[in-house]
């Protein structure tokens, strides 16, 4: 994957199953490698349902 969706569910998808499969151990690792700012990526999918869930390493339906 060379970049994140941006369509919201796929987003949250995307960036979870990376999380969940250990490619990236953080959030905030995840969003420098591909050049995304990690508090707004929360903020725009909290705007879309989603919210981050820090313990789990995860975005879920809020």
């Amino acid at each position: 994957m060379d970049h994140l969706p941006k369509d919201p569910a796929m987003l949250v998808s995307a960036v979870n199953m990376l999380l969940r499969d250990e490619e990236f151990d953080s959030l905030s690792e995840l969003c420098y490698c591909f050049n995304s700012d990690p508090d707004h990526l929360k903020s725009y999918l909290l705007d879309h349902g989603f919210s981050w869930n820090e313990d789990q390493k995860q975005f879920k339906e809020c």
